[in-house]
């Protein structure tokens, strides 16, 4: 895997505005439990930044743990409980290898949680984490129904710790239109209010700041939504289509690999159809790239709170405000 750089500079300074550290001496145990160290080799960008340098440039390398790290730090801030931070944590157990890939093999373009369905057997197999939480007291049951705690995750268009770090993370590598100053001032300007339902939800003191969030929400759904991504996404949907209908691999199977070990079997395999698709990933020029058809794609659609009051776009809110 040698696509994408791997200096993480604007990571790690997140990670120090998030007061990394402490939280690493905090939750220690917790950052060995296997089931999570899996996910420091699963892309948190589906595997596309380790496809064709021409058609991807990611500016640095975000793993799915990383993700984990970051949410769990973001929600830390305003959590009421240690549970809270955990279900953070735990929220991505379950992504599979190729992350969004196989919810486009499960055809749920609109959703993209059918590979949540693992989440339970995936924490209750881990021996491990199962004692940690015993000895803190915490019930598996909590991690498993992570949704119930807003600030981790909730519906859009409403901001959580989750869809704040999907577009910090993709601002930082993808669409690279967020800098430090950014990151500082969405890290020192995030608070959380009571939302319309009465729910926690996170938000901003600053309209500045919420305006630059969703301008760079906006950048990274027109990304998810351009030829390349459905493209080089779909050439992942074909090999693993292939891999499962040919026994190569199991659907279980790929909760469990890390991505590494699934493209080293792949390759291993010696099957033409899927060498060939994989060299076609690795290697394809832009003008390769076909037009797939349009699919029902989920849009990014956010609605942060500023202040308490609902950001609705750019537009509205300089007219409003």
């Amino acid at each position: 895997m040698e696509n994408v750089k791997n200096k993480k500079d604007y990571y790690t300074y997140y990670l120090s505005l998030l007061n990394y550290e402490k939280f690493a001496l905090e939750y220690a145990k917790y950052l060995k439990v296997p089931s999570l160290c899996r996910l420091k080799q699963i892309s948190y960008f589906c595997y596309v930044d380790y496809g064709s340098k021409e058609v991807f440039d990611f500016k640095e390398p975000i793993t799915r743990f990383d993700h984990s790290i970051t949410t769990a730090l973001l929600t830390q801030k305003f959590a009421s409980s240690k549970v809270e931070v955990l279900a953070a944590l735990f929220h991505d157990i379950a992504t599979p290898c190729f992350s969004h890939v196989i919810d486009f093999l499960n055809e749920d373009y609109t959703e993209q949680e059918s590979t949540e369905e693992y989440t339970e057997e995936i924490l209750k197999q881990d021996r491990y984490l199962l004692e940690c939480l015993k000895e803190d007291k915490v019930d598996v049951e909590d991690l498993i129904h992570f949704k119930q705690f807003s600030l981790v995750d909730i519906k859009r268009p409403k901001l959580c710790a989750d869809r704040l770090d999907g577009v910090i993370l993709p601002g930082i590598s993808w669409s690279k239109n967020i800098t430090k100053e950014d990151i500082y001032e969405i890290v020192s300007s995030l608070d959380v209010f009571q939302n319309e339902e009465g729910q926690k939800e996170l938000g901003f003191t600053s309209l500045q700041v919420g305006q630059k969030v969703l301008e760079v929400s906006d950048s990274i759904d027109f990304l998810t939504h351009s030829s390349s991504d459905y493209f080089m996404m779909n050439l992942l949907v074909q090999i693993v289509r292939l891999a499962l209908q040919k026994h190569i691999l199991s659907y279980e199977s790929l909760y469990f690999y890390t991505e590494e070990e699934l493209i080293f079997l792949l390759q291993k395999t010696q099957d033409s159809e899927i060498l060939s698709l994989l060299e076609q990933f690795f290697h394809c020029k832009k003008e390769e790239v076909r037009q797939i058809q349009n699919l029902a794609v989920k849009k990014k659609i956010l609605q942060p709170l500023v202040l308490g009051k609902r950001l609705e776009n750019l537009e509205k809110s300089e007219k409003s405000w």
